[in-house]
């Protein structure tokens, strides 16, 4: 018999480096989490992951158990951080960068298992339409 479930939690945190301080104290108290074995587990998991900011789909049972899933960092930081760029632009018209081909092969073969296309281009051109929105070009 499954296990009856009482929330769901969606976080992003500093892979390897979640406290029990706010977010996640905050976000996972009220819910009866035990706050040092989540960041015990998550810190363990992701300590690989180090200086990325990752989601994590927090599933908290009625027993007060939990499981999460950690995911792929968000599109919008793997394209900062193969611009090797802080942020974005303010505005969308205002350019601040370009992407190429091959980058934008790089960010899609580190996501792809969490974005619902079917093949490398039309994964390509999500990716690509994120870093539009940023104010960064692509060549594709």
């Amino acid at each position: 018999m499954a296990k009856e479930i009482t929330k769901i939690i969606k976080l992003q945190i500093a892979a390897g480096a979640a406290t029990p301080a706010p977010p996640v104290g905050t976000a996972l108290g009220p819910a009866g989490v035990n706050i040092g074995e989540f960041v015990n587990q998550f810190n363990t998991l992701t300590r690989p992951m180090a200086g990325s900011i990752v989601p994590v789909l927090l599933t908290v049972y009625k027993d007060r158990t939990f499981t999460f899933i950690v995911k792929k960092p968000p599109a919008s930081r793997l394209i900062l951080k193969a611009m090797g760029m802080e942020k974005g632009s303010q505005k969308a018209q205002d350019k601040v960068g370009r992407l190429t081909n091959q980058q934008l092969e790089d960010i899609v073969k580190e996501k792809m298992e969490d974005m619902n296309a079917n093949d490398m281009e039309q994964a390509k051109k999500t990716i690509a339409g994120t870093a539009r929105s940023m104010g960064i070009d692509s060549d594709l």
